[in-house]
This record gives structure tokens, sequence and C-alpha cells, in this order.
């Protein structure tokens, strides 16, 4: 079974969305101590938790703001994951911009949509003609409360991998 077969199955079912999001961290084991969560998932839409404990705080008892960026970098990255041909494209993150409103000082979310449309248009379209694309990807962060903590602008990079020149 592959990422994309549990993650349309994680869409209905609570046990697949908990294999899921095991799957996730023995896979990207940096964000492990987070305890990222997928909280909801949709062909369209990720909702994602940041909780609130021990290792996400920063020294005044706030989810630090290197964890906010990383949950915004992960939301927006599993989302454009699965919504294109891995085995066609390359993703990689070229830029990464945070602007802070509010303390977090609760469990933290955030949510991420994209659909068929935007795929078309943004990547597949523009890669007719060029090289890579740059796609900017904003992402809100919000408490429990309503509470906005965070706006992300994460930049991904998408190319054919025909395209990507590597040298070892």
């Amino acid at each position: 079974m592959n990422l994309t077969s549990i993650i349309n199955k994680a869409q209905h079912s609570g046990f697949y969305l908990w294999l899921l999001n095991l799957g996730l961290s023995k896979m990207i084991p940096f964000n492990k101590p987070h305890g990222f969560k997928i909280t909801e998932i949709s062909p369209d839409k990720i909702k994602t938790k940041l909780p609130y404990k021990k290792r996400n705080l920063n020294h005044i008892k706030g989810i630090h703001a290197c964890a906010m960026a990383t949950i915004s970098e992960y939301t927006t990255g599993l989302m454009i994951l699965y919504k294109l041909d891995v085995k066609k494209y390359r993703i990689i993150m070229q830029k990464l911009e945070m602007d802070y409103h509010f303390q977090a000082k609760m469990d933290a979310y955030a949510e991420f949509s994209i659909d068929d449309h935007w795929v078309k248009n943004e990547v597949e379209g523009p890669l007719k003609t060029e090289d890579a694309v740059v796609i900017p990807c904003e992402i809100k962060l919000y408490d429990k409360n309503e509470n906005h903590l965070s706006t992300g602008k994460i930049y991904w990079q998408i190319k054919s991998w025909e395209k990507v020149k590597t040298k070892l």
C-alpha cells in the first residue's frame, strides 16, 4: 500500500488516519519529537495539529517560532505531495517566510487547501514552457480559541524529474 492510497483511506477512516500519522513520523524522523498530527484530510484540504507540549515550547512557555514554521512547511508540503505525481515531479522548499501575530499558549492548528484546478494552473501549465516553477503557499496557524498565531509563506520549487540535474 502506498502513501496516496493510505491518504485516500484516511479521509474516511480513523484507523487509516492513525496509520498515516504513524507512518509519517517514521518517514520524517526530524518531525517526530514535535508530535505533529494530521487531524483532517480530504482531496483538497489538510488540517494538522501542533501540540502544546514541552518539546515545542520556547523559554517563555509559548510554542516556539521554529515549531510553527516547521508545521507550516509540513502541512503545505504534504498537500502538494498528495496532489502531484511524486514520480513525475520533484518538490523542494526554496524559501520560508513567517510572520508571528500572537503567542501560542495552547495547541495550534494549520490548514492548507489546493484543488486540481490550482495544480493545473500553477504547476502543470507553467511547466509546459518552464524548467521549474516556484509556488508560494500561504498558511495560517490558529489556536483552539481562534487566535491567529502566525502566517507562513512557503515557497516550493517544483520541477519535472527529467529536468533535475544533480552531481554527486
